[in-house]
């Protein structure tokens, strides 16, 4: 950290000492260069995993640290670097190798896009796992990685804001990179503000599949070789059966099954916003986006289950009974496919902003958002916050957040959808659902920056919690901090 505030100010002295010195006064757009520090710490859990066809744990925690450093190019000019990282542990992405549960190894695979790498020879009784149970695999953790950069520009009369902004962010099995631009028109002695954006992310997949069907390609569609060789699977009924197919049905991946072939995933989007201040008390913003994905839009490491299959097993017989409860350990239901949708989605949210200035203490912010697209899903969202300022440097922020949706037209829950469907998930961020947040917050302002550390003066702190409650069980928390300092 004492490395990075040495390099802002280097940058920030070559900066100041390359500006114009035509002595003609102008309020700059950012006085000094300004650093902010964020991180968050999330926790959640519920039993609709989807790497696990819709059951099992979701228990995951992540810790995001960030750092924004905002450096005045000129009077009109400002350039906004991003960083971060996101460290993150997941029960569920875990069991995209549930049979690491135990620690064992299995077979001689040595495929490098899955989690079954080993290192001795496996027995049948060792080989257990869990959709409630994380598994030691290498999905069970991960860091995703981001850095982008923002470029702004003011007129004379601050009337017109042009801005761009590119950015690369990546993760173990998805990288992603986005442009965009902004041009921002104030009018009205700058009561009245319009603005028009763009976006674009070109994104790709470096996919992970579930094992079990990874493997079974891998073999050749074989039950004797490769991961399988040495495993035991059983039917509905506990009962082993001969992998050879010589008396009678074995498993396999639904009819047709191949791994993905086309690995975009790419979003465009266009934004409109217009915001009008109604008086002195009060002022309103309305919005509408218009987002066009294409590509690959399901997620390969999510397993789907068919009713019109037969179920097949890897573990303890005695466990497959109580195969949906939390109570199953030792037990694990083969894939009959990954999750497939459309390689198209049209999105449109469009809302609004309402913010009434009450009295010297209370302030009033509400949010609405009215969300539809073609894959089914209808959503409403309402937020109020209503800021209480205690003293001129301290405000706290109580908050609620509703949120209801339909289901997507592809989604179904564990074992319900129908191999003749071209189209399936179990992801449960696609089902109809109902949510409530409720959040606190403390912010501390000093315009001053009176307190140092170092060459940067203290500006403000903020500091929030959040607690999410969602109708299919899925229980989060998440609490935050920020803070920011200015170069002197």
């Amino acid at each position: 950290m004492k490395n990075s505030s040495i390099i802002i100010f280097l940058i920030y002295s070559i900066l100041i000492s390359a500006q114009d010195s035509t002595g003609v006064y102008k309020k700059r757009v950012l006085e000094t260069p300004e650093v902010e520090f964020l991180s968050s710490y999330y926790s959640q859990d519920g039993d609709n995993a989807a790497v696990t066809g819709g059951i099992g744990t979701e228990k995951l925690t992540d810790v995001t640290p960030t750092i924004v450093v905002s450096i005045p190019i000129n009077a009109d000019d400002v350039l906004t670097v991003d960083a971060g990282i996101s460290a993150y542990t997941s029960a569920s992405s875990s069991n995209l190798d549930p049979f690491d549960a135990s620690g064992a190894s299995r077979g001689d695979d040595d495929d490098d896009d899955d989690d079954d790498d080993d290192d001795r020879a496996p027995q049948a009784s060792d080989i257990t796992g869990s959709p409630w149970v994380a598994s030691s695999g290498a999905s069970a953790q991960d860091v995703w990685g981001n850095v982008s950069a923002s470029y702004s520009h003011s007129s004379d009369d601050r009337n017109t804001i042009v801005s761009g902004h590119a950015g690369f962010s990546t993760e173990y099995d998805y990288s992603s990179v986005g442009i965009g631009g902004t041009l921002t028109k104030l009018f009205n002695e700058k009561n009245t503000e319009f603005s028009v954006s763009a976006q674009a992310y070109i994104d790709a997949w470096r996919p992970r599949y579930p094992t079990e069907l990874d493997s079974y390609i891998e073999a050749g569609n074989s039950l004797t070789s490769g991961f399988f060789r040495d495993i035991d699977i059983l039917d509905q009924s506990g009962t082993i059966i001969d992998k050879s197919g010589n008396n009678g049905p074995v498993w396999s991946p639904v009819e047709g099954f191949e791994l993905i072939n086309n690995k975009a995933r790419n979003t465009y989007s266009a934004s409109l916003s217009f915001s009008q201040i109604l008086s002195k008390n009060a002022q309103i913003s309305l919005f509408l986006d218009v987002v066009q994905q294409k590509g690959w839009l399901a997620n390969p490491m999510q397993r789907v289950y068919f009713a019109d299959k037969e179920n097949y097993f890897v573990g303890k017989a005695s466990a497959i009974d109580n195969y949906t409860s939390r109570s199953n350990t030792k037990v694990f239901q083969l894939a009959d496919d990954i999750e497939r949708l459309p390689d198209t989605r049209f999105k449109i949210p469009i809302g609004m902003r309402f913010n009434y200035f009450i009295n010297e203490v209370v302030s009033l912010r509400t949010y609405y958002r009215y969300y539809t697209d073609d894959w089914g899903v209808v959503s409403h969202t309402a937020r109020i916050e209503i800021p209480i300022k205690i003293t001129t440097k301290f405000t706290l922020y109580p908050s609620y957040r509703y949120y209801t949706q339909t289901a997507a037209d592809y989604f179904a829950p564990f074992d319900v959808h129908l191999s003749t469907e071209t189209f399936y998930t179990s992801d449960y961020d696609l089902s109809k659902f109902d949510a409530n947040e409720y959040g606190f917050g403390l912010s501390y302002t000093d315009i001053f920056t009176k307190m140092k550390i170092w060459k940067m003066g203290l500006k403000s702190i903020d500091l929030r919690f959040n607690s999410y409650n969602r109708s299919t069980g899925l229980k989060a928390w998440i609490v935050s901090g920020a803070f920011k300092f200015v170069m002197d």
